[in-house]
């Protein structure tokens, strides 16, 4: 079965400092050359990738994202963007009309929670809200990302939901990883428990068209396509991460079969959906 979407994390600097952040790349250094970078898309496109989320690190960051956004437009991809908003208003004014979707990271609705987390410098969730609804008048589609933590395990959601208003909200249990949050999230973790808990507390926003789509630790490992700064397929399967041969290479097929990735796996955690 082939994928269908991918997640290509362009560049490892972030400028927030998430404690839970599994993709920091600790044990990787640089990034692909712009022209590289747009091969690899090629490359995905020609697989019969249909989507790709563009990510990081914060994606943003790259001085040449513009480009990159406009290119997966150019070549036919279904575009994405994730990231933590803080320099998404000037892609917004120069590239909306190449973006279909934009994944927003929010965790928690109390500013003072999101500095905890390392998400925000106390103006993260206004600034969060305010660019849903830019995006929403410039025909973009939202989706909302939080990841659940022993931050905000307890907390009621709702209010920040219905102000974000996504057309997908993801709900991830906090994972650790090998090699790229070690020493930063042992006293972040939470039980299936508190995350059923937690889940529990937002169903009503299903009555009100905001289904949560949830992803327990054993849902994200190894049912996602991603690629990493240097232009290799990465996995997760195994706890820590293991990178591929680069694909301009090898290829696509050659350089995905070497990490692991799952695709009914991939189907069973809600992968394809209407985009």
């Amino acid at each position: 079965m082939r994928p269908i979407a991918a997640n290509y994390h362009l560049l490892q600097p972030c400028d927030a400092a998430c404690r839970f952040c599994f993709a920091t790349f600790r044990d990787v250094r640089g990034r692909l050359p712009l022209a590289d970078a747009l091969r690899v898309l090629d490359l995905l496109r020609a697989a019969g990738i249909e989507k790709i989320n563009l990510a990081g690190g914060e994606p943003t960051l790259h001085p040449r994202i513009g480009d990159i956004v406009a290119h997966a437009r150019r070549i036919g991809f279904v575009t994405s963007i994730v990231t933590n908003g803080s320099r998404l208003g000037e892609l917004l004014d120069h590239h909306a009309a190449d973006l279909d979707w934009v994944g927003l990271s929010v965790d928690s609705a109390d500013e003072a929670t999101e500095i905890g987390i390392g998400r925000g410098r106390g103006d993260h969730v206004r600034r969060a809200v305010a660019l849903a609804s830019r995006c929403r008048t410039l025909g973009i589609r939202v989706k909302l990302n939080t990841v659940v933590c022993a931050l905000n395990w307890r907390e009621d959601l709702s209010p920040l939901v219905l102000a974000v208003r996504p057309d997908r909200w993801k709900i991830f249990q906090v994972l650790p990883i090998a090699g790229q949050n070690d020493g930063a999230i042992d006293d972040l973790l939470v039980t299936a428990d508190q995350l059923h808990a937690f889940v529990e507390r937002h169903r009503d926003l299903a009555r009100r068209g905001f289904p949560p789509v949830v992803e327990d630790n054993d849902a994200m490992k190894g049912s996602y396509v991603m690629v990493d700064p240097l232009g290799r397929f990465y996995g997760n399967a195994t706890g820590r991460h293991v990178y591929s041969d680069p694909i301009l290479d090898v290829g696509v097929e050659a350089a995905l079969s070497q990490v692991g990735f799952d695709a009914a796996k991939f189907d069973r955690r809600g992968g394809r959906y209407a985009w």
